[in-house]
């Protein structure tokens, strides 16, 4: 698959979770329900492996990577984002997470030695100025206490955790480990780690048998757990961490429009203004190379090599 299907596919995929997760929050606490996300997505990804013959015995140390993977991507900093949102807003969360542009930025520098290039850079700098529009009512009405101080405490630590995650993906993936199964043990260690901390928090493990509960919870485990995080990492891997990043500013516009379609949210200036900041950012970002030493592959190459590594 091309680069660009691999990120609209994540963009599409990520852009709608924001609503399903909606039918998610209710009897199950979160951390609950984050459990059953994973690991079923795990167990899937484990029966697709052992049907297509894929390798799943792997070595103790690439098993810290899964372990150290699943801490960070799959468990710590989606348990930040839900505690976050206790406190303060969607949209400030939002707003908290977009900043993960930057954190891949500066540490795809500090572990791979990758300068962004000033075209990163500055479609970088568009995409968080068009976050800030589209989100500038409910920013307006919100007032700073201590609560919404350690709300966002909780999310920027939540966006922090994910950039080291998606750091942690693209060293997996230079040591030519294979996505698919790298995903597949990442996702249960999240899970299991989830689970530790439902259950310290007395947390019940009950089930919600709604429609609209099950429903979600099979979209975001297939879609948004198995479909949109293989396409990102697959991504990430071939144009780095500095670039697949910005697809978290991109996010909030696919919602965005998804709000219009079916909750009545009425397009207004701010919101077309901060939509083509957002997109201009997108071109910068995408169409610029990397300005330092550290070169990616060519796609044809990267993709023959990311299909030997999930075949062995």
């Amino acid at each position: 698959m091309s680069n660009a299907a691999l990120y609209v596919l994540t963009v599409l995929i990520w852009g709608s979770t924001w609503f399903a997760i909606e039918f998610q929050l209710g009897n199950v606490a979160p951390e609950v329900s984050l459990v059953y996300r994973y690991a079923g997505a795990s167990l899937l990804l484990f029966a697709w492996s052992g049907f297509r013959r894929l390798r799943l015995r792997f070595a103790l140390r690439d098993h810290a990577w899964f372990l150290l993977l699943g801490l960070l991507l799959f468990g710590i900093n989606y348990i930040f984002a839900y505690r976050a949102q206790i406190y303060i807003t969607s949209a400030l969360t939002a707003i908290a997470f977009s900043s993960m542009v930057w954190m891949n930025i500066v540490n795809a520098r500090l572990f791979f030695g990758v300068r962004a290039g000033r075209g990163v850079l500055f479609g970088a700098l568009l995409g968080l100025i068009g976050m800030f529009y589209l989100f500038a009512p409910q920013i307006s009405e919100v007032s700073l206490t201590d609560t919404v101080f350690y709300g966002s405490v909780l999310a920027m630590l939540g966006a922090l955790v994910a950039s080291f995650g998606n750091m942690v993906s693209q060293a997996t993936q230079k040591a030519k480990l294979p996505v698919v199964q790298t995903n597949a043990w990442a996702m249960l260690y999240g899970a299991s780690f989830t689970a530790a901390v439902a259950l310290v928090n007395g947390h019940a493990f009950i089930f919600d048998w709604s429609v609209a509960y099950i429903s979600s919870l099979a979209y975001l485990t297939v879609f948004g757990s198995i479909i949109a995080f293989g396409a990102y990492l697959t991504l990430l891997g071939r144009i780095g961490a500095h670039k697949a990043g910005y697809a978290v500013v991109m996010f909030p516009v696919v919602a965005l429009i998804l709000s219009t379609l079916f909750e009545g949210l009425k397009i207004d200036a701010t919101t077309i203004i901060g939509t083509l900041f957002v997109l201009a950012g997108n071109v910068f970002v995408l169409r610029t190379r990397p300005a330092g030493k550290t070169s990616f592959p060519s796609e044809s190459a990267s993709t023959m090599r990311t299909q030997r590594a999930q075949q062995s």
